[in-house]
């Protein structure tokens, strides 16, 4: 028996193996989403880490951010289903009796107007790691009423980053009927959503005003994406005959969401003063 890479082995030259040494971290990476993290202003001045993510390939965004008391927020944009969705996992406060975390996820239409293409995010590259970045611009709160539910088990069928981000959450998807409309007229099986009883006598009350704990109730989240890129900037020269891009804008905002929920015990951060 011959020792592996004697004579009569056909061996490669060594300066193919060099080269494949010098590209197989290159193929590797190909297809992988860009990767981007930066320090952000928090809206109360605290700072933060934030991760930003684009596949080109799928035609999504992502962004991640964990605020300073734990929760962790999460952002998805998904072009090709025009469908973003908001995700909350809420440490619980296990000396109340709390379970460990609380997930929450929100699933409203994307318009492509909201926030950069994919591409373009993929092209963005950190110059100072170090610095703290601010939102350029502050766009007003906006206030969502979620009158419908997801449902978890076919939400991939709405998009295929549904089951992935909200696993957590499986039993807290909400929507607004106004968004299933809109993407049932794109095809999308009503099968996937559910309405959410509205109209009861009396209202429902907001969670936190005291009563049964095990009683249904309104409930209300807020959570503020505190720094992306929402549009492309275009630069004017007299070599070219058309405008170029040449950087982006950041924003911040803010979104509000009111759900119900069929027991108190779901909405227990409306009991912190």
């Amino acid at each position: 028996m011959r020792p592996a890479g004697g004579r009569g082995v056909p061996t490669a030259p060594r300066a193919l193996l060099a080269l494949l040494a010098l590209l197989g971290p290159l193929l590797g990476a190909l297809g992988a989403p860009a990767e981007l993290r930066v320090r952000v202003r928090l809206p109360d001045g605290q700072v933060a880490e934030e991760s930003l993510q684009a596949d080109g390939e799928r035609d999504s965004i992502s962004l991640e951010l964990r605020k300073p008391d734990g929760t962790l927020i999460s952002f998805t944009a998904d072009f090709k289903k025009y469908v973003k969705i908001f995700r909350a996992l809420i440490l619980g406060e296990l000396e109340k009796g709390q379970s460990q975390f609380q997930a929450l996820c929100f699933v409203t239409r994307l318009h492509h107007s909201e926030i950069i293409p994919s591409q373009a995010m993929a092209k963005l590259r950190q110059k100072n790691p170090r610095t703290v970045r601010q939102a350029e611009e502050v766009r007003g709160l906006e206030h969502l009423h979620m009158d419908a539910a997801v449902n978890f088990s076919l939400g991939a069928l709405l998009s295929p980053h549904l089951r992935n981000v909200c696993a957590e959450a499986a039993d807290a998807v909400y929507t607004r009927q106004q968004d299933v409309r809109f993407w049932l007229e794109q095809g999308v099986d009503s099968s996937l959503f559910r309405t959410l009883p509205k109209d009861t006598e009396p209202p429902l009350p907001r969670c936190g005003q005291g009563g049964d704990r095990a009683a249904p109730c309104v409930c209300h989240y807020s959570l503020s994406l505190a720094w992306y890129p929402c549009m492309l900037k275009y630069c004017y020269s007299r070599d070219r005959p058309a405008p170029y891009k040449c950087g982006i804008r950041s924003c911040q905002k803010g979104y509000s969401f009111d759900f119900s929920v069929p027991q108190q015990q779901l909405c227990l951060w409306a009991e912190d003063p």
